[in-house]
């Protein structure tokens, strides 16, 4: 800040001082004794105790200190920008001091000498700038003491006045030495010079204000993060702490980059976002303006497109400086190039002209390259928020959705709700700018133009608007296609999505190829889309290829018309200009495009924003102990459809608190309406429903998450040793841990694929009993566990467990009514009786009726009288087992001890089992999702250039694309040399000549791109549709362990986002990424024509570009494989979310579930971001090297003499060459791009080659049509594991079934029955041993002859959303009266008729319209029309009371009298008149004879499961 010696007089010197050097003084000294009184405030402060104004001068902003997970709680991360901050302060110290050393031994000098006057004055200004900067360097370094993560506002703002006091005097230094010259330099003005970069930094950090200083505390922000992952130790991405020239070159990146050029990329290598882009904040923002916007005007449909403004704006306009300056920067080189050409052709107007103007383009090119990256970052980054930001808002709506709400959205529509229409409104930042930088282009466009050509630039101006307007009915027509093709898109998602979901019932019934078929035809309808789309689309790229052409022909059209004179100059100023507004005119049908999809996603999504919510105040939930009263409901009308007649009316109950409450009823009586009643997830119509504490809920189908067991267990509550101990031996679920190989570490597969119904419903219930609710809502718990297990449970669950708790369940076994407090009857949706067990028998009516049909099939039980003496001594649970049933295991005092012993060496164990785990993970049934790694094989380009057509349209589109270039360059080349070179020369063609050949070359290079534009869109769709059909084959024939052990949301990823890839995307990256190669090489030809010494530099620069390349594409790969990835599971959560929902908020944990989904959404963001800026860091170095090689060719053209080249042809090079970077770079992007794509086809192509289950059909040993006609059964040695590297759950197991004959299967849960089952069907391939049907091997014969012959009816009954007709007989085989016959017989007819649509009665996804009991009579319907001679029952009555399933059982036995009936069930008496009894435990064969001699045997272990029952269902059990 040093003085001017020379200055003009009015700064004339005061007291000896110049004005600057005194007003310097005097702001110094004030901020010096500002800053004196505030440090003395302070200090008193600190003494009188209000600490509270100690930190006012610091200002520090409140903004959550981040700092990587590595560094300890405490300690501090300094930036280089602090560094660099300090060092600046020292070395401005540093340079004052040197001064007021110079000035005082200056006049020490003087007085020395003995001159009379010496002016001490002088040393005021340097003593002051000491005084100063001491200060300002010990604040800064104070704020590494205090750890201040912004500078105090004190010493921003000194910072900042001593800049504009420091560019005052270096503007009047400067303009004194222009004037007198190097005589007047003194020391001040040395000093100031010397000053001002130190100071220029500093005062852009005094107003940036952070101190780049980082604290670790352990913000909430951080919690999830180390939850889910392993990597130990995660930094925050260096960019949140980046400087100005890392954030500039990207050289933040550097690092990431380094290690994946290494090895391959892990997620675990890749940072942690900062805070400000993770999906929490975003969320938070975007959540908080919708609900606003909602609130403002609740009469008003709020705006989606404005609460998403009013979120992101701020990074939206600092982005439109990027892109408003790159626009301005563009338009330099075609302004300047005429006057390049005139200087070539000897017209120079000032010294060193074209050096001059070779610098200008340099430094023009220079910030074009640096403004475009920062840009397209910006728009990314911004796109990142949108999506993460949307993408939670509609994942906290799903959790939120009415039951009418549900109806209308499927969650396969909800899930392209995330995928695709949050992915385009995220893609629309790309397009934010082009609204208002069209105009702004076209403006300086007609400017230059008017400066070339004259007043022909208002046709130009004329020419533009009709090339925008004929695209706007075309964009329009497009926009339309797109709607239907996203319609049709989501319709078959939704079959997709239902298909795989029930792919078991699918395969048991060899319904796969029926459903694959309906696949292709939705596809179909999709594809003839997807065509109109494409072809549109296609024709749309013609139009604005030839554009420019068209424009360019009109203006010189016009201009010659008008008989201006045209020079190569303003020909060349005016292709360069046509070339630039090439790109906006290009982009603006996608704008147009894009503006229509975004508005049609925007509007679904905000349509599905507003949808109507569970009632908040349905239920009334009152804190635990503020009355005694648990459940209360008053005059309850409650109606699922508001449209159709109440669901539940006239409910009156009022529940105490430890009150055990039964509900029981008929099918379809309402008893799971009533439970949702007291959830709240009902709509609720009248009366009020009021319940005291938290409540947890046990729904009819299990809901189990994937994850392991432990984790669905604890259900995001801590672990507590003793109390998890308890809640697994209360569920029965010690032995089954024992079985399984990792014990609760054991991941489930998709939907718990991999454990029995028994198994699920029993971590259902551990789930639900961990929570520690006050009230627990059961909801049939007991139906799909064996007799023995039931009886179990009934006793340590509900009676010993939540003997405390209020406990309302429903039930169909009678046996279990006794224990209630209360039983409530339901018929018809209302409450026909309600009491104890005995008043209620005393009552009669429908109570009497469940009960008597229970005693009947018990009575039908014909027990021999020794087994029940016996069965006091015998039979109880701690009785002794004998060794023919031994593989009980542990008996239930042994295990109560277990329970209680020492948690200390248990906890040892269990962390030894958690190592052990860990190691045998890759024994899991679920599997990490696999990844390719490396470099795309070049198979999979290939096999996909050859999947349409055999890979003949490539060359076409390639001939097509240089014939393109080749004209264009022609037509370019023609203006060019035929114009005269400067005003006044005479032109070498006639001006109707010129006109016409370059219209005809222009035309005929659009022409081209027409054929370029139709080839490639014809052959992107047939390799799309052949690679659809390929995958969706492949994974109908895959084998039924492929679904079990593949989340279904990976599938979903392939065939939703994958294919919209392959679909939309990569036949025109293909095609650009040809283009673009084509125009390199046509740059480079041009350039190399004038000045061919530039290809001593395009070379090595091409070299570079290649390694450059290649070191960016090694992380890049890994980044888009683990960026795919990583949305796998988003999709996965969403769709499992969904399906829980009622389970999520039963619990009260939608907001642990919005935590994991914005976790997960970060863990996707994370190598997305990466990714993008590894792109942005790429480009940068590309134009970087391509603007290096431009300013050479640029300097070469100057420095060669006057009149050796031709400046036209010069002229033409350059306007070429100012294109180089921007071609290089768009090369280099879309070959990166399109490798990236293409890993959706390497994805696609795994699930290509799925192996396949057995053959359908085996034309040589087809059985008889007959076939099985006894149905004798033969199992010989049969040996059975899921996966090759899974335990055996069956083990040799021997016997035969007679045909004809009803044969029970018995055995506890997990004992192997439904593995047996899926044997037979073949869902699962023995591992060694056989199984004859009627002497046929059935592995010699086709599956689908095998499982066509078969009939089942599962346990779990599966509805597809259609109609009845289509659930009962898909494959149209049978005619309405066999339909109606077979509904007559299973009970469903009267409902049927009752129905307006009669057979077309719709059934919703899953048969959510329907009961469970429901559902389960239309199996039994199935199967009643298939008339199979082998019939499997899998549990197929758990979900029905007594008296339906005596109904079910009396039709099954007149119904397939003649037939062999397999029945797996829990209910003894549903097995108890069978011919022969098999009972299995742990895979073996028990015991295998005619019930009678297995209830004589009084070690049988048949007896002992019998006698359970009966005691526990003969009047009151001794509970």
């Amino acid at each position: 800040m040093g003085s001017p010696s020379f200055l003009l007089n009015k700064t004339t010197i005061i007291h000896g001082l110049p004005l600057l050097e005194l007003s310097s003084i005097c702001i110094n000294s004030t901020l010096c004794l500002v800053f004196l009184f505030i440090v003395s405030a302070r200090q008193i402060s600190v003494c009188v105790g209000r600490v509270g104004l100690a930190r006012k001068d610091d200002t520090v902003s409140g903004s959550d200190p981040i700092a990587p997970s590595c560094v300890e709680p405490g300690e501090v991360k300094v930036g280089n920008q602090f560094k660099l901050s300090v060092c600046s302060c020292l070395y401005v110290l540093f340079v004052q001091v040197l001064v007021l050393g110079f000035d005082a031994t200056g006049l020490i000098r003087e007085a020395a000498s003995g001159s009379s006057v010496v002016d001490w004055s002088v040393l005021c200004f340097s003593s002051a700038q000491c005084l100063a900067w001491v200060i300002l360097s010990l604040t800064a370094l104070h704020c590494k003491l205090k750890v201040f993560e912004k500078f105090p506002l004190l010493l921003r703002l000194w910072w900042f006045m001593s800049f504009v006091i420091c560019l005052c005097t270096l503007y009047v230094d400067g303009r004194a030495l222009y004037l007198r010259g190097l005589g007047y330099l003194c020391s001040h003005a040395v000093a100031n010079f010397a000053s001002a970069p130190a100071l220029g930094f500093l005062c852009f950090m005094a107003v940036k204000g952070d101190t780049g200083i980082q604290i670790c505390w352990n913000t909430d922000l951080q919690e999830p993060l180390l939850l889910e992952e392993d990597a130990g130790c995660l930094k925050v991405t260096p960019y949140h702490g980046a400087g100005l020239f890392s954030l500039a070159t990207l050289s933040w990146l550097n690092t990431l980059l380094s290690i994946g050029a290494k090895r391959p990329l892990e997620l675990r290598d890749i940072p942690l976002l900062a805070p400000k882009d993770r999906a929490k904040t975003n969320y938070k923002i975007l959540r908080s303006n919708w609900e606003k916007l909602k609130a403002e005007n609740p009469s008003e449909q709020p705006s989606l497109a404005w609460a998403i403004l009013k979120s992101f704006w701020r990074e939206a306009a600092c982005n439109a400086v990027f892109a408003g300056l790159n626009t301005l920067v563009s338009y330099v080189g075609p302004f300047m190039i005429s006057y390049f050409v005139d200087y070539l052709g000897g017209k120079e107007t000032f010294p060193h002209e074209g050096y001059v103007l070779a610098g200008t383009f340099f430094g023009a090119k220079l910030v074009e390259t640096l403004t475009t990256r920062q840009w397209y970052l910006g728009v990314d980054i911004l796109g990142m928020h949108v999506r993460s930001a949307l993408t939670a808002m509609v994942y906290r709506k799903g959790l939120r959705l009415s039951s009418a709400a549900k109806q209308s959205h499927t969650s396969g529509e909800i899930i392209n709700y995330m995928a695709v229409d949050v992915q385009r409104i995220g893609d629309y930042s790309w397009y934010l700018h082009d609204i208002w930088m069209l105009p702004m282009q076209i403006v300086l466009a007609l400017a230059i133009l008017y400066k070339n050509v004259g007043i022909a630039a208002v046709a130009t101006l004329i020419a533009t608007i009709i090339s925008i307007i004929v695209t706007v009915p075309i964009a329009k027509i497009q926009e339309d296609y797109q709607d239907r093709l996203m319609a049709a898109k989501d319709d078959r998602m939704r079959k997709t999505s239902e298909s795989l979901r029930n792919m078991r019932i699918l395969k048991l019934q060899a319904w796969e190829d029926r459903y694959r078929a309906r696949l292709e035809e939705m596809r179909d309808v999709e594809f003839k889309w997807l065509r109109k789309a494409l072809y549109s689309q296609a024709f749309i790229t013609f139009i604005f290829w030839s554009s420019p052409i068209f424009v360019a022909a009109v203006t010189y059209g016009t201009s010659i018309l008008l008989s201006s004179q045209l020079t190569a100059g303003s020909v060349l100023s005016a292709l360069a200009t046509f070339r630039i507004l090439q790109e906006p005119l290009r982009n603006f049908p996608d704008l147009v495009s894009m503006m229509a999809q975004t508005k049609v996603s925007l509007d679904r999504i905000s349509a599905f924003l507003q949808e109507e919510e569970l009632q908040e105040d349905a239920t009334l939930v009152l804190p635990r102990g503020i009355t005694e009263v648990a459940v209360e409901i008053k005059d309850g009308v409650f109606g699922w459809d508001s449209s159709l007649k109440p669901t539940l009316s006239g409910i009156q109950l009022k529940v105490e608190r430890g009150m055990r409450v039964a509900v029981c009823g008929m099918v379809g009586s309402g008893k799971s309406s009533f439970l949702s009643c007291i959830l709240g997830e009902i709509p609720k119509m009248a009366g009020e429903v009021r319940i005291c504490g938290s409540a947890a809920y046990v729904p009819q189908s299990a809901w189990i998450q994937s994850g392991n067991i432990e984790e669905n267990i604890l259900f995001g509550s801590p672990m507590d040793k003793t109390r998890y101990k308890s809640v697994i031996h209360a569920c029965s679920l010690k032995k089954d841990f024992e079985l399984f190989s990792h014990g609760d570490q054991t991941i489930i597969g998709d939907r718990g694929i991999n454990l029995s119904g028994g198994q699920k419903q029993r971590v259902q219930l551990a789930r639900a009993l961990y929570q520690d609710a006050d009230i627990y809502l059961l909801d049939d718990p007991f139906s799909a566990v064996d007799a023995h297990t039931g009886s179990e449970l009934f006793k340590e669950y509900i009676m010993t467990a939540l003997a405390m708790k209020t406990v309302i369940y429903v039930t169909h076994q009678v046996e279990f009514l006794p224990a209630a407090d209360m039983i409530l009857v339901l018929k018809e949706g209302q409450i026909i009786q309600a009491g104890k067990y005995d008043d209620l028998l005393q009552a009669g009516t429908d109570f009497n009726t469940l009960v008597s049909a229970h005693h009947e099939a018990i009575e039908a039980m014909d027990i021999p009288n020794h087994s029940s003496e016996d069965s006091d001594g015998n039979s109880s649970p701690d009785g002794p087992v004998s060794a023919k049933c031994n593989p009980e295991g542990p008996d239930i005092d042994s295990l109560a001890k277990d329970v209680h012993d020492s948690v200390a060496s248990s906890e040892q164990k269990a962390i030894k089992e958690k190592k052990k785990a860990k190691r045998s993970r890759k024994k899991q049934l679920v599997q990490e999702e696999e990844r390719e790694r490396g470099r795309v094989s070049m198979k999979v380009y290939l096999s996909y250039m050859a999947a349409a057509y055999k890979g003949l349209l490539i060359p076409l589109i390639i001939i097509a694309q240089a014939l393109f270039q080749f004209l264009q360059i022609g037509s370019n080349w023609w203006m060019a040399w035929a114009n005269p070179q400067t005003e006044g020369d005479k032109p070498k063609v006639s001006p109707m000549v010129l006109l016409i050949v370059y219209m005809a070359l222009a035309f005929g290079s659009s022409w081209f791109i027409f054929v370029r534009a139709v080839l490639v869109a014809t052959f992107g769709l047939a390799a799309a549709q052949k690679l659809f059909l390929k995958m969706l084959r492949s994974v109908f024939r895959a084998p039924m362990s492929f679904f079990d052990s593949t989340p279904a949301g990976r599938i979903l990823n392939r065939v939703s986002i994958d294919q919209s890839v392959v679909d939309l995307d990569i036949p025109f990256r293909l095609g650009g990424f040809a283009s673009t190669t084509i125009q390199l090489l046509g740059i480079v030809c041009v350039m190399a024509k004038v000045t061919w010494q530039v290809l001593l530099l395009v070379i090595p620069m091409a070299m570079a570009c290649l390694w450059m390349q290649k070191y960016y594409m090694a992380s890049s790969r890994e980044l888009v494989r683990i960026v795919s990835i990583q949305k796998s599971p988003i999709i996965h959560l969403f769709g499992e979310s969904i399906a829980g929902a009622a389970t999520i908020r039963g619990f009260g944990q939608e907001k642990r579930f919005i935590k994991r989904n914005l976790y997960l959404l970060d863990c996707f963001a994370r190598p997305f971001f990466c990714s993008i800026a590894a792109i942005e860091w790429l480009c940068l170095r590309m134009e970087l090297l391509s603007t290096f090689v431009f300013a050479f060719c640029m300097i070469l053209l100057v420095s060669f003499p006057h009149g050796s080249i031709d400046p036209s042809m010069a002229g033409l090079a350059v306007t070429y060459g100012l294109n180089l970077n921007a071609r290089l770079s768009r090369w280099i992007l879309s070959f990166c791009k399109l490798e990236n794509k293409i890993i959706s086809i390497e994805r696609i192509y795994q699930y290509c080659h799925i192996p396949s289950e057995a053959p359908a059909v085996i034309e040589k040993s087809c059985p008889p049509s007959s076939w099985p006609e006894s149905g004798t059964v033969e199992l010989i040695d049969l040996k059975v594991r899921y996966k090759e590297n899974l335990p055996m759950v069956l083990h040799g197991v021997n016997c035969v079934f007679p045909g004809g004959k009803k044969i029970g299967i018995v055995g506890r849960t997990g004992s192997g029955k439904s593995t047996l089952i899926q044997a037979l069907f073949r869902l699962i391939e023995p591992a060694s041993g056989r199984i004859i049907v009627d002497n046929i091997d059935i592995s010699t014969i086709g599956i689908h002859d095998l499982r066509g012959r078969l009939s089942i009816i599962p346990q779990d009954p599966t509805l597809f959303e259609g109609t009845i007709r289509g659930n009962l007989d898909p494959l149209e085989e049978h005619s309405d009266s066999h339909i109606w016959e077979a509904l007559d017989k299973c009970q469903l007819g009267e409902i049927v008729r009752e129905k307006e649509l009669k057979l077309d009665t719709p059934v919703l996804e899953n048969g959510d319209n329907w009961s469970v009991g429901q559902r389960q009579l239309v199996s039994l319907g199935r199967a009643l029309l298939k008339q199979a001679r082998i019939l499997v029952l899998d549990e197929a009555t758990a979900s029905v009371d007594t008296a339906t399933d005596n109904l079910i059982q009396r039709i099954i036995r007149t119904e397939f009298k003649d037939c062999t009936v397999c029945t797996i069930a829990h209910r003894i008496p549903t097995v108890i008149d069978s011919d022969l009894v098999l009972v299995l435990s742990d895979g073996r064969v028990a015991e295998f004879d005619t019930p009678s001699r297995l209830l004589e045997d009084r070690s049988s272990m048949f007896l002992k499961l019998v006698t359970e029952y009966s005691s526990r269902s003969s009047g009151i059990p001794d509970f």
